[in-house]
């Protein structure tokens, strides 16, 4: 897939996951059509000032209403922008962009966490059955992750 011809959506929550998102920066950056999708919250709002956000509900982890609510807004963005490529590394707001890019043909990858090393995180056992491709970050979770590439860390 040439990147600069892709759009890409971002989905990410806020924090360390953002963090993990923003040193893909070569890799995202060469799209020159991309969204971002993560919380209304200031370390958020402050790093992806100049980009295109927007904003999905939280808390995500095990809440169902907001699961369901950015179930919906999933569907939305995703019909509406027609991303060429899904990339997260999570968490939970993750799964939604991720089954809704799966629904509209986008193509799709995750990063498994760096900090998760022997066993899956529940974002990861929820997508890694219809990614594109699954990254892991070690190689003891080529083992967790069946399928997966072990592209080394990305800090």
């Amino acid at each position: 897939m040439d990147l600069s011809k892709a759009k890409i959506c971002i989905p990410t929550s806020s924090g360390g996951h953002l963090t993990h998102m923003l040193l893909l920066e070569p890799v995202w950056s060469r799209a020159k059509d991309r969204f971002w999708v993560t919380f209304d919250k200031d370390d958020a709002n402050t790093r992806l000032a100049g980009e295109r956000v927007y904003h999905c509900h939280y808390p995500t982890n095990r809440n169902l209403p907001n699961l369901i609510r950015n179930t919906v807004l999933a569907f939305d963005l995703v019909r509406r922008e027609r991303p060429d490529l899904v990339i997260s590394s999570g968490a939970a707001v993750a799964v939604p962009f991720f089954a809704m890019g799966k629904l509209f043909g986008s193509k799709l990858v995750y990063i498994e966490v760096f900090d998760r090393i022997d066993r899956p995180t529940l974002t990861g056992r929820l997508v890694c059955r219809f990614c594109d491709a699954f990254v892991v970050q070690w190689e003891e979770q080529l083992e967790v992750y069946p399928g997966s590439v072990d592209l080394g860390s990305i800090f």
